[in-house]
């Protein structure tokens, strides 16, 4: 069983999602040097137009250890035309950290991302990012979710000043600040709380302990008899009993860019958010008469995966991407397409960090992987042990919005056209094509004008 949290960062188009992603691998020492999107050297943007454009196109994964715990991290797009993108990436992940820029708020996005994650029952934590800069207004942003997206959204930090003078945070559960002195993250000095801001983070955390006590009948009884009587350990309970169950979505800040926050960002990751053991047992059902089966997180249960995505990589040919919901398997097994009636075999096991791949002996509950040689699988298929058959939900991709009719400039590629046009299809579940009959046309189909300008 892999102890693994699988957490995806979801936002609006330059929010600070893969600022935020790259400050997090530098900070849990996986990257010794930061990238910046404004460079063009993110670890996590691989792709020649991600690097060009300056926004993510294709969700990625990286893995980072923080406190001992292993963490999947999944960056996905934030731009509406790859929307179908976040939505195989959430259909997969155990929490997410909802990014909103300071200025902006909750943008239309953002909303998108919401309602994607809710549909999916994905716990979340938000995180105001970009603090420094002009316009930042931490409360506002608070008020937004709570008016725009109906969140339980309780704040357990306190920005100290915005824009130029933001120097640190206030932690409302300790009540201690944490106040920055460099852009590295490195000179951390715990301080007393500035004067100026004492009453305000004396009402937020009175407020945030009335909140965390309404959605537990034992610390609503002894908040009752003393309101001062729970303690920093059963505060953090109740934030991650209410958390999981999306009764409550924490609210943290920080500025990415200048590496403010994030370490406590991530402290909140592990507190917080689920592992896969805290994940209810995934509902599936018999491909033969149709009753519904249960599969636990355990390494001890029946293999079953889905696939959420298919990528084409030029070095090893197609991927399968992987979350493994119960059961282990090696590589060199087989396993059943339960969609098709297939039988496939696992003939390499990969774990991808952005672009690189580290070769694995076997896969177990929890993980998400990439597989080298499933040749009839396609996005949202369930792959099972054959002798206890399985088909879990699949994903469900929004239909195109935009068509186009696009022609080879000779003859002699229409044929190449055709063969790459299916395999971008087979990629991509929101890009269609087909010819038109009373043109003679190709049509591609997609999310929008840059998708297909991308494709």
């Amino acid at each position: 069983m892999s102890g693994s949290l699988t957490v995806g960062l979801l936002a609006h188009v330059d929010a600070g999602k893969t600022t935020l992603s790259e400050a997090m691998l530098y900070q849990s020492g996986t990257l010794r040097r930061l990238g910046r999107v404004d460079h063009r050297d993110a670890f996590l943007d691989t792709d020649v137009q991600e690097r060009e454009r300056g926004i993510t196109i294709f969700s990625k994964q990286a893995e980072i250890s923080w406190q001992g715990r292993a963490i999947t991290l999944v960056d996905t797009p934030g731009h509406v035309d790859f929307s179908g993108e976040t939505e195989r990436a959430l259909r997969v992940l155990d929490g997410a950290v909802a990014v909103f820029c300071a200025k902006g708020g909750v943008e239309p996005q953002s909303e998108t991302v919401w309602r994607q994650a809710t549909k999916y029952g994905v716990p979340r934590i938000a995180y105001v990012n970009k603090m420094d800069i002009m316009g930042a207004n931490f409360m506002r942003v608070v008020q937004m979710m709570k008016d725009r997206l109906g969140a339980n959204a309780v704040p357990i930090q306190l920005p100290i000043g915005a824009e130029a003078t933001f120097r640190g945070i206030i932690d409302l559960i300790t009540m201690k600040a944490e106040v920055y002195y460099d852009d590295e993250g490195k000179d951390i000095r715990e301080e007393a709380i500035p004067a100026d801001l004492l009453d305000q983070a004396q009402l937020m955390h009175e407020e945030l302990v009335e909140a965390v006590a309404a959605e537990n009948d034992d610390l609503m009884e002894k908040y009752l008899d003393d309101p001062e009587s729970l303690t920093v350990e059963e505060i953090k309970a109740g934030i991650r009993h209410a958390t999981v169950h999306n009764r409550m979505t924490p609210v943290l800040c920080g500025t990415s860019y200048r590496n403010k926050g994030v370490q406590p960002l991530l402290d909140a990751i592990v507190y917080y958010l689920p592992s896969p053991l805290d994940i209810p047992a995934i509902v599936g059902k018999d491909p033969h008469s149709g009753e519904p089966v249960e599969r636990h997180p355990s390494d001890d249960e029946p293999f079953s995966a889905l696939a959420f995505k298919i990528m084409v990589d030029p070095f090893v040919g197609k991927l399968a991407f992987l979350r493994v919901y119960s059961g282990k398997i090696s590589a060199g097994q087989t396993a059943l397409n339960a969609e098709k009636s297939k039988r496939e075999r696992f003939n390499r096991i990969v774990l991808m960090h952005a672009n690189h791949r580290e070769e694995l002996d076997a896969a177990y509950a929890g993980e998400i992987v990439a597989v080298v040689g499933l040749n009839n699988t396609s996005t949202g298929d369930t792959l099972c042990d054959e002798k206890a058959p399985v088909i879990l939900e699949s994903i469900d991709c929004p239909d195109p919005v935009i068509q186009v009719a696009i022609e080879p400039r000779s003859k002699a590629g229409m044929e190449k056209m055709s063969i790459a046009l299916q395999r971008l299809a087979e990629e991509d579940p929101t890009f269609r094509t087909w010819t038109d009959h009373e043109t003679g046309q190709t049509i591609i189909a997609g999310m929008g004008e840059l998708h297909l300008e991308i494709i």
